[in-house]
């Protein structure tokens, strides 16, 4: 290595390290913009054709923050009003937590007042005071700034994503083929994530909404869709929805009912997700990525990046598998100066693998056909 590429790199590898630190403030909204854009890509190159790169962009990015931010809104008023309602009850005397406490106390030993904790709950987070509302402010104006630098991501990210995979691909040193497969096989897990999240918690809320219904819960509707978007959370997600909906049958006088609808969440509830999550994952994926792996990616990925490590954890647990698996393949399993074998697993979904061969006297190139689905 000369020189010059050696200060070339060493300058490369300082900015990079720069950059990552400019970053890493803003990186759950940064991997926020690539999740979004994974099914938005797929409408883009649909209508980008019609309506251009840019209007089309431009379009995609407001009907998106339009079909995220005003569901969200809405769905919070609600929960705020319904819960001023039972706050309300509770201070009147309409609602009463007695048998609750009863049962609390010959459990523990300890007496408990369930309605005067309520009350005092708001001077404890300094709720209403100077600094929980300058608290409150912080939080909100880093939210509003992070969501739009996602925004302003997102717009970018759709209008010149294949000028970004040809970049990419010119840069990064490695084989076309090497590039494409691991190219296609990362996107296999992003997909396979996503669209596990969305059915598991689907499918969470749904089962959460009918031990409500069947528990006599008011709205049932309105809060089966709000276990809906809590579902996503791993492990606590609908439990902030049927956890405080049995205690509400407790203080009304229904333990029989609220008892029953505990150990349902608890058990029928609660292990859905630890089941279906994985199995879905596994399903989706070429990988066959192992269950515990995604546990602890989903895991460790809300400790290491919050929220949106509930997508991101297994998916670097997932790009980990899929660049050994490739590294296996072209340089274990294969002898020197053998070409590498048409991967099947590096095949998109809904593609077939092509039965092309390669003359053994042929040495491998730098430039073979894209074998997925990494090509523009």
């Amino acid at each position: 290595m000369d020189q010059t590429r050696l200060v070339i790199l060493g300058l490369a590898g300082g900015l990079l390290g720069l950059t990552v630190l400019l970053v890493l403030p803003f990186i759950e909204f940064f991997l926020l913009a690539v999740l979004l854009a994974y099914p938005l890509r797929t409408l883009q190159r649909r209508f980008e054709d019609t309506l251009g790169p840019r209007l089309t962009a431009g379009s995609l990015v407001l009907a998106a923050t339009a079909a995220i931010i005003l569901p969200v809104l809405w769905l919070l008023r609600v929960v705020v009003e319904e819960v001023t309602i039972v706050l309300e009850d509770a201070r009147s005397g309409d609602i009463n937590f007695t048998d609750l406490e009863n049962r609390i106390a010959d459990v523990t030993g300890e007496e408990v007042d369930i309605v005067e904790w309520m009350q005092r709950l708001p001077q404890e987070t300094n709720i209403g005071t100077v600094d929980g509302v300058f608290g409150v402010f912080q939080t909100v104006t880093n939210l509003l700034i992070g969501l739009g630098l996602t925004v302003f991501l997102l717009y970018y990210f759709l209008r010149d994503a294949d000028r970004l995979n040809r970049w990419l691909r010119a840069t990064v040193p490695l084989p076309d083929r090497i590039y494409d497969n691991l190219r296609t096989e990362v996107d296999d897990v992003i997909w396979a994530v996503i669209a596990s999240h969305v059915l598991i918690a689907v499918a969470q809320g749904l089962v959460a909404g009918l031990g409500l219904v069947v528990a006599g819960i008011p709205n049932p509707v309105f809060w089966t869709i709000v276990m809906i978007f809590l579902a996503v959370l791993p492990i606590i997600g609908s439990f902030l929805v049927w956890g405080p909906a049995a205690l509400y049958l407790f203080s009304v006088g229904r333990p029989l009912a609220g008892s029953a609808l505990l150990v349902y969440g608890a058990i029928v509830v609660s292990f859905s997700d630890d089941f279906l999550r994985p199995i879905t994952i596994d399903r989706y994926t070429t990988t066959r990525l192992n269950p515990s792996a995604i546990i602890v990616g989903i895991l460790g990925g809300v400790y290491l990046l919050g929220f949106i490590g509930i997508f991101f954890g297994p998916v670097i647990i997932g790009s980990l598998r899929a660049v050994l698996d490739i590294y296996r393949r072209e340089y274990v399993e294969q002898e020197p100066g053998q070409p590498a074998e048409t991967d099947t697993a590096a095949v998109g979904p809904g593609e077939t693998a092509t039965d092309e061969t390669v003359s053994e006297d042929t040495p491998p190139s730098d430039s073979g056909q894209p074998s997925g689905t990494g090509g523009e």
